[in-house]
């Protein structure tokens, strides 16, 4: 089993005839992801080779779903045209939308999520700025690198696109069930509290990695989570614990303000919780590792 991504699913990419539709669809192609089209209202009826595939390219979401059975959308469009991309999606009732793309206004975002809520939260948006999912082994969908892990029985959810690479690179040896980006921007689809219950729920997840940032109160709210309903072992890590007190860091939605939002308020809650926190990135994988011997 896997998390939102399994083997079964069938993805179609949004934008595909862009360059970074076609670079990305390839290496998606190439990792064992059912890539069955594509979408592009003014070259519909045209195909787009990737490795030597024939990916047929549609006019909308609706038309890709009916035609090839899509299940799962990567938006790889730029960012003025995105909101009307994931609405689209949205409107066709796809169940997971994936949406890469970065520099996407706060209020196009809240505006596609408020849609998404108000037709009964029937598609899964992951995102913005995000990197994708990744369930080794299984299927890929989005930028993640595929080949820096293996298949195994670690859950991860990030903040980060570069820290979820480092801690899937130096946990190779044991593997992952499934890694889901899910953005760093103040308004995202896909919450930690969202990931954790799915891990929770997920047979082949026997153990998670969450992985926050300074600034919000995502990660206070999902150690709250996590004392009363995730009973798997969690490690953490929260990056930012050098960061200079009210400055703004990376992620748009990096600020802290006081003790409101710093590393070691995160640090805290998330101990508190039971987790175990690491203060690097190295040394959170060497807690993992700890904790999968035991398993």
């Amino acid at each position: 089993m896997a998390i939102f991504l399994t083997g079964q699913s069938r993805v179609m990419i949004q934008g595909i005839t862009g360059s970074e539709g076609r670079k990305h669809g390839a290496r998606m192609l190439a990792a064992g992801t059912r890539v069955v089209g594509g979408v592009n209202p003014r070259k519909a009826g045209q195909t787009v080779e990737l490795n030597g595939e024939a990916v047929p390219v549609f006019g909308t979401v609706a038309d890709t779903m009916a035609a090839t059975g899509a299940d799962v959308s990567v938006v790889f469009v730029p960012a003025a045209a995105t909101k009307d991309a994931v609405v689209e999606a949205i409107e066709a009732g796809i169940p997971l939308c994936i949406v890469i793309t970065e520099g996407i206004p706060v209020h196009d975002t809240a505006e596609f999520w408020a849609r998404a809520s108000a037709a009964g939260n029937r598609t899964r948006i992951i995102g913005p700025n995000c990197p994708g999912v990744a369930s080794p082994g299984k299927s890929n969908a989005g930028i993640i690198p595929a080949d820096i892990t293996s298949e195994g029985r670690i859950g991860l959810v990030s903040k980060s696109g570069t820290l979820t690479y480092q801690m899937m690179y130096e946990l190779r040896d044991i593997g992952f069930s499934t890694a889901v980006g899910i953005g760093g921007d103040p308004v995202i689809g896909t919450t930690h509290i969202d990931c954790l219950r799915a891990f929770q729920e997920d047979l082949q997840t026997a153990a998670i990695v969450m992985i926050g940032e300074i600034g919000g109160d995502a990660e206070e709210r999902a150690a709250a989570f996590i004392e009363q309903h995730v009973t798997k072992p969690v490690v953490g890590y929260v990056a930012g614990f050098t960061a200079p007190e009210g400055k703004t860091m990376g992620h748009a939605g990096a600020i802290i303000s006081g003790s409101s939002g710093t590393a070691q308020a995160k640090k805290e809650a998330l101990e508190k919780a039971g987790v175990r926190v690491g203060r690097t990135p190295s040394e959170t994988a060497a807690l993992i590792r700890d904790v999968m011997r035991t398993l």
